[in-house]
């Protein structure tokens, strides 16, 4: 069934793949469908359309729908193309004749818009709930361990001295470069299109700052065609962050994975966070990070795939749009199982000590060797040639006591003042 149907009759494979898995994915707004008529069936009383007594029963219908649906007790059957119609027709069907007014001043359009801007700013109050909880975890490992010597990397090359402290906190930071993104999303959804109708506005006298209020938008997208042209471009902006956080995780499951490894055994898990091999024993295998690792690879090319859907369109609504509703939704959803998994999982992580002892490491100190010369008065480029002619005749010697004071470095992680970011970013 569908609300705007032309009284004949449909031909099935059309519609199965017109409607696609709409009614799969439309299960995750059904509850914001809810909010969305309610504040359209006060603000249509508000401005006598409804009466009390309509507005009253369609309220407590609504909010029933939404109970149940809260609840995972809600379904769209076959006969239904998506969430809009099998609501309106519950109202219907309980309340004949009010059930039919809750459509009015209304379109699809700025119905499912409304709609979507509300799971959205839901959702993304969500991850960032996720993505602070995982910062803090991963200042707590920095804290822990901020002297712990672990050799930093160039080219893959044992490079300098550094530490886990470093490590752990280097991502902490860069998670808050991914929340501002996710906070530019929120911005952008946060703005109500609720009685924009299909995008050119409607000749009811409605009152659009009453329903912005009621669904606590911050504020309205004043242009009725400008609300339309934002569908594909919300969803473009939270693809922003769902790229930047892909990258950050899947360099971080890297580094575990790399780090896993016994060429390197920077760090370890308990057995039953690592697989085995059917026909050698020996392995401790990272899968979990692995996954992880291309999970955040995906997230990466959800912005290229939107994009390409909704950037050549021309404006107002158009059904492309139906397929970009897919992706976003599997893309949140997959962001909060990583951030719920990898949350779960770091606390777990034991790292080596001691790893400055291993004669493999000590280069790592000649730019520390290189330093004391200059500040004993030598010229860089003099001592530069000295230290590697010391190096090349097995004459080097590692400083390993050399002090590092400044803001961010191994003897200063300044952690203190990370966290001042985040909490700049989240007050």
């Amino acid at each position: 069934m569908n609300m705007w149907g032309k009284n004949k009759k449909e031909d099935n494979s059309i519609k199965n793949f017109t409607v696609g898995e709409d009614r799969h994915y439309d299960l995750y707004l059904a509850e914001f469908d809810c909010e969305g008529s309610i504040a359209h069936a006060k603000m249509l009383s508000k401005t006598g359309f409804l009466s009390a007594e309509e507005e009253k029963k369609i309220i407590e219908a609504l909010q029933e729908i939404k109970k149940d649906a809260k609840a995972g007790n809600f379904t769209i059957e076959n006969d239904f193309e998506d969430i809009h119609s099998k609501i309106e027709s519950i109202l219907i069907e309980k309340l004949g004749e009010t059930g039919k007014k809750i459509h009015t001043a209304r379109s699809r359009n700025d119905q499912i818009l409304t709609c979507l801007n509300l799971y959205f700013k839901s959702e993304i109050k969500s991850i960032k709930k996720l993505m602070i909880q995982f910062f803090d975890k991963l200042l707590v490992l920095a804290e822990k361990h901020q002297s712990d010597f672990m050799p930093g990397y160039t080219h893959l090359q044992a490079a300098m001295p550094s530490s886990f402290g470093i490590w752990f906190s280097a991502y902490a930071e860069t998670l808050i470069d991914d929340l501002l993104l996710l906070d530019t999303a929120y911005k952008t959804a946060d703005q109500s299109p609720l009685g924009s109708a299909a995008g050119f506005g409607t000749s009811f006298p409605i009152d659009r700052n009453f329903t912005k209020d009621e669904l606590n938008f911050k504020h309205l997208k004043v242009n009725s065609l400008a609300s339309q042209i934002s569908r594909g471009k919300i969803e473009k902006s939270i693809s922003f962050f769902l790229s930047s956080f892909g990258s950050t995780i899947s360099k971080f499951c890297m580094d575990i994975c790399l780090y896993m490894g016994q060429d390197f055994s920077f760090i370890s898990f308990p057995d039953d966070l690592t697989t085995g091999s059917s026909i050698m024993p020996h392995k401790k295998n990272p899968d979990l990070f692995e996954i992880i690792r291309a999970k955040g690879m995906k997230l990466q090319n959800v912005n290229t795939e939107i994009s390409l859907i909704s950037s050549s369109l021309p404006s107002g609504y158009h059904r492309d749009f139906q397929i970009i509703k897919k992706t976003i939704i599997d893309s949140i959803e997959e962001t909060k199982e990583i951030l719920d998994i990898i949350c779960s999982v770091i606390p777990e992580i034991k790292i080596t000590k001691n790893l400055e002892l291993n004669d493999k490491y000590k280069y790592t100190f000649s730019v520390n060797n290189l330093n004391e010369k200059v500040q004993d008065g030598n010229s860089f480029r003099d001592a530069y040639i000295d230290l590697k002619k010391e190096i090349n005749e097995g004459n080097f010697k590692p400083l390993k006591n050399a002090e590092y004071s400044h803001i961010g470095s191994i003897g200063n992680l300044s952690i203190d003042k990370i966290k001042e970011k985040m909490k700049s970013l989240i007050d």
